[in-house]
């Protein structure tokens, strides 16, 4: 058990231990930890490099190869509400933590700009909410997709090449099937510079480290705490109160009998798609009809992570405070909860979905790219309750959706029919 726990962590724990080490690097050589920045600006320029294909690839070849999305339309229409709803009900909740307990409160705000590269600082342009909008989500000429500043568009480009690719039908089949060949290679792209990741990361977070000064690192203990009060806060509370929705007080206790299985297995696996097989089995013990548990499980896996939007939170937050950008205004709350939500509950259906949702983060709000190694870190040391909420919380959702499709009786129904074939 332990060797399998050790197997299915190994990577998490390199880039731990990196991290740590880069840590105390930093603290103990101070500026003189520049040194190895060239190493971590390798890793840097790789990422950077990958990032435009990556994302095209894998969207567009996401919707292009969809099938099966148009039966059962009540269902998957519950279940997008579903999924809506919890998702900023996450953001929401994970704002609210993050103003409270605001992870860089006693940083020295200003030594961040050492790290801020000319890139970074716009200049404002005087052009009309309208304007402004066409050019969030698009852009002028084809060439500007291939740039790492111009995400958001490059997404918006590819859904739509997605869409065209799978609505054209078998004429776009060859083009469908290249797509999927591109994601999977760049995925593999990925994993050969995933190898890297742990000196890449470790020399950057050094140098990080050693310009700033430990007083960062008192920043990702309190995002780490913080996310996990909002972990428990979430699995206990709002999970409860989600089944009792579904079932009422009957919901609450069938959810709880089956649910640590499937949460033993998130924390266990660090994976939502591992967790596939025994949530199906739980669902359906919970009373799930099969057409639901079967619909809702694996494409939760994919489009469903109410972590992941805790994450997104946290991630922008802290960048917001890294940069002293004010986030208690009614336009930054909104941006805030909006690109957390795309970030965790849209990016997550995407392989590799973490990196292009920092590097949107990064995009719309106007940080250098530059600084993607320092939300990075938060995906790392928050990855395990992540999973746990992202996994879990399908199972509580699927008892939500059984109540809109089934009515407010479906439980009774399914356990009456239960008793009546045993």
């Amino acid at each position: 058990m332990l060797g399998k726990l050790l197997a299915n962590y190994k990577s998490t724990i390199l880039l731990l231990l990196s991290i740590i080490i880069g840590g105390i690097a930093g603290v103990i050589f101070g500026s003189k930890a520049t040194i190895v920045k060239p190493f971590g600006d390798l890793f840097l320029n790789l990422m950077f490099t990958i990032i435009v294909p990556l994302v095209f690839f894998s969207i567009a070849s996401a919707i292009a190869n969809m099938n099966g999305m148009k039966r059962l339309g009540k269902i998957m229409g519950s279940i997008f509400l579903v999924f809506i709803i919890t998702a900023l009900i996450s953001a929401i909740l994970g704002y609210i933590g993050a103003i409270i307990v605001d992870p860089l409160k006693n940083t020295d705000i200003s030594s961040i700009k050492s790290i801020m590269s000319s890139s970074g600082e716009q200049k404002a342009d005087d052009v009309t909410f309208l304007g402004q909008l066409v050019k969030t989500f698009t852009v002028g000429d084809f060439s500007e997709l291939f740039s790492k500043s111009n995400m958001l568009q490059l997404i918006v480009f590819s859904i739509l090449f997605g869409l065209a690719t799978a609505m054209v039908g078998e004429k776009g089949k060859p083009i469908a099937n290249l797509l999927s060949s591109g994601s999977a290679i760049m995925m593999k792209f990925v994993k050969f510079i995933m190898y890297y990741a742990p000196i890449g990361l470790g020399c950057y977070f050094a140098t990080v480290i050693g310009e700033l000064g430990p007083q960062i690192l008192e920043g990702y203990v309190r995002a780490f705490v913080l996310y996990l009060i909002l972990a428990i806060i979430y699995y206990f509370g709002f999970f409860t109160i989600y089944a009792f929705f579904a079932g009422g007080k009957e919901g609450v206790k069938v959810f709880w009998k089956n649910a640590i299985t499937p949460s033993i297995t998130a924390i266990a696996t660090c994976s939502s798609a591992a967790c596939i097989p025994v949530n199906l089995e739980s669902v359906k013990k919970m009373g799930v009809p099969n057409d639901i548990a079967e619909t809702i499980v694996p494409l939760g896996a994919n489009t469903h992570k109410d972590g992941s939007v805790f994450g997104g939170v946290l991630k922008i937050v802290f960048l917001f405070s890294l940069f002293g950008k004010d986030m208690t205004s009614v336009t930054g709350i909104l941006s805030i909860i909006a690109v957390s939500f795309l970030v965790g509950a849209v990016m997550g259906a995407i392989p590799g979905g973490g990196m292009i949702g920092e590097m949107l983060i990064l995009s719309v709000f106007g940080f250098p790219p530059e600084v993607l190694p320092i939300i990075a870190v938060i995906s790392t040391i928050i990855d395990v309750p992540a999973t746990l909420l992202n996994s879990t919380g399908n199972t509580v959702c699927a008892m939500m959706v059984s109540r809109l499709v089934e009515g407010k009786n479906w439980l009774k129904k399914a356990f009456s029919k239960e008793n009546a074939l045993s």
